[in-house]
């Protein structure tokens, strides 16, 4: 039998992790995210907090680049945590990256369950998490960010996470300061929907970005990060040529794995603190 070259070459990445690892292969459940994407997921407008139907998720865009995600079975999970999202129960499990106050809290409330905090006690060092919450699963591939020190460089200081759920791969890049390397990449795996820092300076800039976002091949992007319509614009205009473009006024949407646009699309949300009904 004849393995197409990209699944080959995921398949040797995934041999050699288990053969590294065998005991951490053994009690994790396997990632799906990485293989090659077959099917496609439906958009449509929801509330936060309304029921979901089975095998869909909601975003909530919540706020600068904090969102909520929802699943069918009630599980919430906010990325970037900066410590209010709005009159509502704490998550289930947030995630957190340090580049700028803005995307973390030191003191998020003792409720939440899961902390995931997008860097390392030891400087340099990987986080590596991989949080199986059954109907949730959130794994991080860490990443560099520019620091002030006098190297200029903090190794593995931000984290991308992944969110697997209802058959989706659902990325947020945190406060993504360079390219992914292959490697990187690999980890990523298949992603259906990314969350994209778009203000083409204090992350990435923008042609770096939309490059990045144009190898990911999402089926959804969403702009996040971004601090007035000048910039979400310019950004806009640089994916056109690749991805449909559409904008909402509303600050969440619904989305499943089997009816993903055919077409790549950016879809723009306004940002929305969340209250409980």
């Amino acid at each position: 039998m004849i393995v197409p070259r990209p699944f080959a070459l995921l398949l040797s990445l995934a041999t050699l992790l288990v053969q590294a690892h065998p005991a951490a292969a053994q009690d994790r459940r396997p990632s799906h995210c990485i293989a090659i994407a077959e099917a496609g997921g439906f958009l449509h407008r929801a509330s936060f907090a309304a029921p979901l139907e089975a095998d869909t998720v909601r975003l909530n865009y919540v706020d600068h680049s904090m969102f909520m995600i929802e699943t069918a079975g009630g599980l919430r999970a906010v990325t970037d945590f900066a410590g209010f999202i709005g009159a509502t129960r704490p998550p289930d499990v947030v995630t957190m990256n340090r580049a700028h106050i803005s995307h973390w809290t030191p003191t998020p409330d003792p409720e939440i369950p899961h902390v995931l905090r997008g860097w390392s006690d030891t400087v340099g060092e990987p986080v590596g998490h991989h949080l199986d919450l059954g109907e949730m699963l959130v794994r991080s591939v860490s990443t560099d960010i520019r620091s002030r020190a006098e190297i200029g460089i903090e190794r593995n200081g931000n984290a991308i996470f992944v969110f697997e759920v209802a058959g989706l791969c659902i990325g947020h890049l945190g406060h993504l300061h360079h390219e992914p390397d292959a490697e990187q990449y690999a980890a990523l795996g298949r992603l259906d929907v990314v969350m994209a820092p778009v203000d083409g300076g204090l992350t990435l800039d923008l042609p770096t970005m939309i490059r990045v976002l144009t190898r990911l091949r999402a089926s959804v992007v969403i702009p996040m990060h971004w601090f007035g319509p000048s910039g979400l614009d310019r950004f806009l205009t640089g994916m056109s040529g690749d991805f449909a473009i559409e904008r909402r006024a509303d600050s969440f949407l619904e989305i499943s794995l089997r009816d993903l646009p055919r077409r790549p699309t950016v879809i723009v949300l306004r940002p929305s603190f969340l209250n409980e009904p």
